[in-house]
């Protein structure tokens, strides 16, 4: 068998004058951008707007990232608290942060602006799905370079070879490892593709396509979780937390597409209701309504006047020949 081992990158971050620059944190922007680009191509395609879009990321973005880190933080306790600790709290710059809380405080935080601004949350959400998805493959590169969440030993021809600083204890003699950041990689660009496959062949509204992306997401990450080594709490014996809850997202994404299909069929024909959010359909009738009605207003107005004036007008003078 040839080994085609992958090899771990030999830096992880760069130097531009006092500023340190993450390669990590370059790799998580890259997938902002992406899923940003993806959705926002999809939602005006809904008819959707840019500002509400804008308005909407702008506040989910920033809040999801925090919320990524209390998960993190919360699921890797002894890192950053008591006498074993090793880590600071709030160096999201070492690295730690994690999907689960991300998508869950932002996804929160969208509902609520998007509640404000009278947008429909479901169809905004079936926007998002596919960039989402798209976004994470990019963004899990990061662990490659950082070196970090690979999964068991194995002498696999795609082996990712890590450097012997960044072994888990317990493992230091093995060289080789599961590349877990590239499955998943592959996994979520695959769910993309499923998802604007699917959404193109059944026009699917109405938060569909979001649970499927849940449901696939978790459904791929169960496996990506069994695999790997760093530290995660065990639950139900062997089973990882992270694992526990990559199987609940997946049954939850699973029972609430079936409850979708079955009763909110179809797709939305408006994905916005503010005073200012008519669709171009609408505004068009509108115009041509408004118009009709000046029209006839004016005809209106030219007919009496007509007859205001012939009423007004005197009698011409009889030819008496006086």
């Amino acid at each position: 068998m040839i080994s085609l081992f992958i090899p771990s990158p030999s830096i992880s971050s760069f130097q531009i004058g006092p500023l340190t620059i993450h390669i990590y944190a370059l790799c998580l922007i890259t997938g902002i951008i992406a899923a940003w680009i993806i959705g926002s191509r999809r939602w005006r395609a809904r008819g959707g707007t840019m500002e509400s879009f804008e308005t909407v990321l702008l506040w989910a973005i920033p809040i999801g990232i925090v919320g990524a880190r209390i998960y993190h933080v919360l699921t890797h306790l002894g890192d950053y608290f008591g006498p074993t600790a090793n880590q600071d709290w709030w160096a999201i710059w070492q690295g730690g942060i994690a999907i689960y809380g991300a998508i869950g405080a932002g996804a929160l935080t969208a509902w609520v602006v998007a509640r404000r601004r009278k947008i429909a949350f479901a169809a905004l959400a079936d926007s998002l799905a596919p960039g989402i998805a798209v976004g994470q493959a990019l963004g899990r590169f990061g662990n490659w370079f950082n070196q970090e969440l690979y999964g068991l030993p194995t002498t696999l021809p795609w082996g990712l070879e890590i450097d012997p600083a960044h072994r888990v204890p317990g493992y230091e003699s093995y060289a080789t490892f599961h590349p877990t950041f590239l499955y998943e990689s592959v996994w979520n660009l695959l769910v993309a593709a499923t998802l604007i496959w699917a959404d193109r062949k059944w026009q699917l509204g109405r938060g569909k396509v979001f649970a499927l992306y849940i449901a696939l997401y978790g459904f791929g990450r169960i496996f990506t979780e069994s695999l790997r080594t760093d530290y995660s709490y065990d639950v139900f014996g062997p089973l990882r937390f992270n694992a526990a809850v990559a199987m609940l997202i997946c049954l939850a994404g699973i029972i609430l597409l079936v409850w979708l299909v079955r009763n909110r069929p179809g797709r939305e024909e408006r994905v916005e209701f503010g005073l200012e959010a008519a669709s171009p359909v609408e505004t068009t009738e509108s115009v041509a309504s408004t118009a009709e009605s000046a029209a006839g207003t004016d005809a209106h107005d030219s007919d009496a006047a007509t007859v205001h004036n012939s009423s007004t007008e005197p009698d011409e003078p009889s030819g008496s020949g006086r």
